[in-house]
């Protein structure tokens, strides 16, 4: 791949995954959390949905690969996306991000306790600078709000969602697995919605721009990109540029938001970004490092 192309589209795609935390905290004057999330990832499950079945790509012939991309959709969208936009209710959209963006680290803890993967010294040194960066970035104190919970919990379950495509990803098609996970996702939300929030939404010129933006720019054009990139270029080195998502979302909170750039939470960011970079710059799925 052209390398100028290569590092655009790093750019467009973690620049798109970390501004939504921002985008999505703008969206929460027009809606309820668990409605917006909802709206979103329904409305880009359809389009994506009605595009691999026009390029024709190959469907889960059985029962048991429908509830398997089910059961990604709940962890990947559901839950992630779901605490994501509740806590960003309490929190910073910066916060928010670099709490979110530290489920590699926990893929490695997960991965080693489940699955048995051995990591080489350097992805366990990752680990450990994360979590020192996470109790920077939390003040160096243990009485955190609950959007700081909200937080670890889509951490939580992004890391056991990627756990769970690693194991049964590989059976099925990547764009049909992202495109009905997104979409059994995006309605399970809106069941969530319905038993845990009062749902509420004012529709006007700007909250059908967030809607709009989070759906196709921040969903489908980002997911778009980001596969490409894996399918195109090195997987490992590619996944490394995730720690620039949380990065930028911290730099659109401070733009779009106007929240304070505080030390610590640049210490603690820092930290946390330099331990994604060593955990996924080498990390290795489903079989022992060489």
């Amino acid at each position: 791949m052209n390398k100028f192309l290569y590092a655009f589209l790093v750019v467009l795609t973690t620049a798109l995954m970390g501004s939504a935390f921002a985008i999505g905290k703008m969206g929460l004057a027009y809606f309820s959390p668990l409605l917006l999330v909802a709206f979103r990832f329904t409305i880009a499950g359809m389009v994506m949905a009605g595009a691999v079945k026009m390029m024709n790509r190959p469907h889960p012939k059985k029962e048991k690969q429908w509830l398997q991309i089910a059961v990604i959709g709940f962890f990947q969208t559901t839950a992630v996306m779901g605490f994501i936009f509740l806590s960003l209710r309490t929190i910073t959209s910066g916060e928010s991000a670099i709490l979110t963006f530290t489920n590699p680290l926990l893929v490695v803890v997960f991965g080693t306790v489940f699955f048995r993967v051995r990591y080489r010294a350097t992805q366990w040194l990752g680990v450990v600078l994360g979590l020192i960066g996470v109790f920077i970035t939390l003040g160096g104190e243990l009485n955190v709000e609950i959007g700081t919970l909200y937080g670890f919990v889509s951490a939580i379950s992004w890391a056991v969602a990627t756990l769970m495509i690693k194991s049964w990803g590989t059976r099925l098609d990547t764009w049909v697995l992202t495109a009905y996970q997104m979409l059994f996702g995006g309605l399970f939300l809106f069941a969530a919605s319905f038993f845990f929030e009062q749902p509420f939404m004012e529709l006007n010129a700007a909250s059908i721009s967030i809607l709009l933006w989070l759906a196709f720019m921040a969903s489908i054009v980002q997911f778009a990109g980001w596969f490409y990139l894996l399918q195109k270029g090195d997987p490992g080195k590619t996944s490394a540029f995730l720690f620039l998502a949380p990065f930028f979302g911290v730099m659109s909170g401070w733009g779009l938001l106007n929240e304070q750039l505080h030390l610590y939470v640049l210490t603690g960011g820092l930290l946390i970004f330099s331990g994604i970079f060593l955990v996924n710059w080498q990390i290795k799925f489903g079989k022992k490092s060489k």
